[in-house]
């Protein structure tokens, strides 16, 4: 099969999305079927990155104080290449922007399209200038409608499918997980990674992985970390980068614990392996998630957790097996207790860590990219019963017809999108 990805977001860019779909792509190219991403430009560039298997778009770098790029149409340059690419499926990974591309390019073709939910958007309004409910609202019927424009909707986990039935969108929606690479990550070599960071073999390493943004709760992490070492002993190893850094800090300055946080920085491959190895317990305490990969990843590295109940996190971790799992309104005290129960009984902690390595088995990327295939190989059968027997100069009728149709429909869609969330609010 030939496979054409759009995406918002994609290497070099660290974070969750961009991550599922690069292995998404390596695992589908394995298998024997060819994968096009079609994806923003960045100000830095991919080493090593295969870049004749992706068309990068012009984009506008960090919109509005956000890491993202918002890319600028230029639908030729699009057009063109996929018409070379000559595709089987299109997937979709988000609703705007280049979700409208994706959008364009298989109904232009007659193609199936797949959307994966990747993101709670909702989540992300404070990136934009208008801050309000009636925001909120709009990205909830936007994501929705577009999702009842596809064929299909990927959904990362049954928290996030249930929540889309509820929304009200009414395809057929799949929950496929993105997998993680067991042997890699538990390969990693936590005791160089200590070494490198000169961190004492028996000091106790909470540790956490992620974009560092408003949007994961980072303040409320930091603060029960804190409080923890407020009292005991440990560092705080944190890897990424994000605009919440420098309230990270400002909380550790303010406990006086600046010589214990570790702030690593964005990195990815072999270091990330390592950094995973060298903890002692991985934290979390993000609600905007639909899948959490980053705990997937710690405990490939048989790292327990402790974390918030929340969408993407509940299918991870279950309380009292393989971690902890506190309510999502639980105060950061109380998290900080959790941290402090899990150090004093090694025993406990060992369970944990042997339920957290069984947890991630279930998450392999071998069987999640077969499980993506085959929904490939489903939409694929629709097609062809579909378009069998239509005369060709229907056909190309047709396609001038879906061409003048789409670009009204995505402008409809994004009307009605706003109107119902003005409703909505108001009623509210």
């Amino acid at each position: 099969m030939n496979i054409c990805m759009f995406t918002n977001t994609y290497l070099p860019q660290i974070g969750g999305v961009a991550r599922s779909i690069a292995s998404y792509a390596e695992d589908l190219r394995k298998m024997g079927h060819r994968v096009l991403i079609v994806a923003p430009t960045y100000a830095a560039e991919v080493p090593g990155e295969n870049e004749e298997e992706v068309l990068r778009v012009p984009a506008i770098q960090n919109f509005n104080g956000s890491d993202f790029s918002m890319r600028i149409a230029v639908p030729f340059l699009i057009a063109n290449t996929i018409d070379e690419f000559q595709p089987d499926i299109i997937h979709s990974h988000h609703p705007y922007l280049l979700g409208d591309a994706a959008m364009r390019a298989a109904r232009r073709r007659n193609l199936p399209l797949v959307f994966t939910h990747h993101t709670l958007y909702e989540q992300y309004t404070h990136y934009v200038p208008v801050k309000s409910d009636v925001m909120q609202q709009f990205v909830i019927n936007l994501s929705t409608k577009y999702a009842n424009l596809c064929w299909l909707v990927v959904a990362p986990s049954e928290s996030i499918a249930r929540l889309l039935r509820s929304r009200g969108v009414t395809v057929p929606i799949e929950e496929i997980p993105t997998g993680v690479d067991l042997e890699f990550f538990g390969s990693g070599d936590g005791e160089r990674f200590r070494r490198t960071h000169a961190i004492d073999p028996d000091e106790r390493v909470i540790g956490h992985v992620g974009r560092l943004a408003p949007e994961k709760n980072l303040c409320y992490l930091a603060e029960a970390v804190a409080s923890f070492m407020d009292q005991h002993k440990g560092v705080f190893l944190i890897v990424g980068g994000g605009p919440s850094e420098e309230q990270i800090r400002r909380i550790f300055h303010r406990h006086q614990l600046e010589n214990r946080l570790i702030m690593a920085g964005e990195h990815s491959g072999t270091y990330l392996a390592d950094a995973y190895s060298a903890m002692d317990l991985f934290v979390f305490a993000s609600k905007s998630e639909t899948q959490g990969m980053v705990l997937t990843e710690a405990m490939a590295a048989g790292q327990s957790v402790v974390a918030l109940d929340a969408s993407g996190v509940r299918e991870v971790v279950t309380d009292g097996i393989n971690g902890r799992l506190l309510d999502a309104d639980a105060p950061s005290k109380l998290f900080a207790e959790a941290i402090y129960d899990f150090f004093q009984d090694p025993e406990q902690a060992r369970l944990f860590r042997r339920e957290a390595l069984k947890t991630a088995k279930t998450f392999s990327r071998e069987s999640c990219a077969a499980r993506m295939a085959k929904v490939y190989e489903l939409m694929l059968r629709k097609k062809y019963k579909r378009a069998s027997g239509t005369p060709q100069d229907f056909l190309d009728l047709d396609k001038v017809v879906r061409s003048i149709n789409i670009e009204w429909k995505l402008i409809s869609e994004k009307v009605a999108a706003t109107v119902n969330a003005l409703i909505e609010t108001t009623v509210k």
